[in-house]
C-alpha cells in the first residue's frame, strides 16, 4: 500500500455568502463565487502549498461547489503534477434549497443550542449526515492507496465543517471533541503527516472555543 506522506485539507476562500447572507435568497449555495479577497486568500495559500509539495505529484479531490473549484484554480498548482477529481461527498452541509435568511438565522440559533453534530436543518442535513458521507469517502480514499504508484500527496479542497468532520472520522474524535472546535478560516489548511511509526498526525490543531463535555465513558 502506497500511503501518501501528506493529506492536506483546505477550506475554500472567502465567498459571497461569507460576507452577505442575503445572497442565499437569490443564488443556490453551490453556485456562490469567491470574492476578490477570497481569490487572493487562495493564491496566498497556493504559494505555501507549492513550497510544501515541491516537485512531488498530488492527488486532488475538490468539492463540486463553484467556490471550491475557484479555490483550487487559484492555488496555481502545476497541473502536470496533479490528478484532480470532483468529489460530491466533500460538499458543504446541505441547508435546504432556496433559503430564507431569517429562517436560516433562527435555525442556526437552534443548532447552537441543540448541537452542531446532531441538529438537522429543515429539508437539509445534520453534521451526523455529513460525517456519514465523509466516512464513505474515506473508505474510497483508503482503497486508492492500494495503487503502487499513488502520489505522495493528497489535497482535499472542501468546506470548514467537512474538514472538521474528516478529522473527527480519521482520528476517532468524540462528538464532544468535535463540538468544541471552530471552523478554520477561509483558505486555511491542515495537514495530516505520516510519521515513522506509520500513523498520521495533524500538523496543528483546530481552534477550540470550549472544553469538551463528554457524556461518560469516551471522555
Amino acid at each position: 500500500m502506497a500511503r501518501p506522506r501528506r493529506i492536506v485539507l483546505i477550506r475554500h476562500g472567502e465567498s459571497d455568502g461569507n460576507i452577505d447572507d442575503t445572497v442565499y435568497e437569490r443564488e443556490p449555495d453551490h453556485a456562490l463565487s469567491l470574492t476578490e479577497r477570497g481569490v487572493k486568500q487562495a493564491e496566498e495559500a497556493g504559494a505555501q502549498l507549492r513550497t510544501m509539495f515541491g516537485d512531488e505529484r498530488i492527488s486532488a479531490y475538490v468539492s463540486p461547489y463553484r467556490r471550491t473549484h475557484q479555490t483550487f484554480q487559484a492555488l496555481g498548482l502545476d497541473r502536470e503534477r496533479v490528478r484532480v477529481r470532483e468529489e460530491p461527498r466533500l460538499r458543504e452541509q446541505d441547508w435546504g434549497n432556496w433559503q430564507d435568511r431569517d429562517d436560516v438565522r433562527l435555525q442556526k440559533a437552534y443548532r447552537d443550542a441543540y448541537g452542531h453534530f446532531f441538529y438537522r436543518f429543515a429539508q437539509g442535513e445534520s453534521g451526523a449526515d455529513v460525517y456519514d458521507r465523509v466516512g464513505a469517502f474515506l473508505e474510497s480514499l483508503w482503497r486508492s492507496f492500494e495503487a503502487p504508484d499513488h502520489p505522495p500527496n493528497v489535497l482535499i479542497v472542501t468546506h470548514g465543517l467537512t474538514m472538521r468532520l474528516f478529522c473527527m472520522r480519521w482520528f476517532h474524535w468524540t462528538v464532544a471533541e468535535f463540538e468544541s472546535l471552530s471552523n478554520p478560516h477561509n483558505a486555511d489548511h491542515r495537514t495530516l503527516l505520516l510519521g515513522p511509526d506509520g500513523r498520521y498526525r495533524l500538523d496543528r490543531p483546530f481552534e477550540s472555543w470550549c472544553t469538551p463535555q463528554s457524556y461518560g465513558v469516551t471522555g
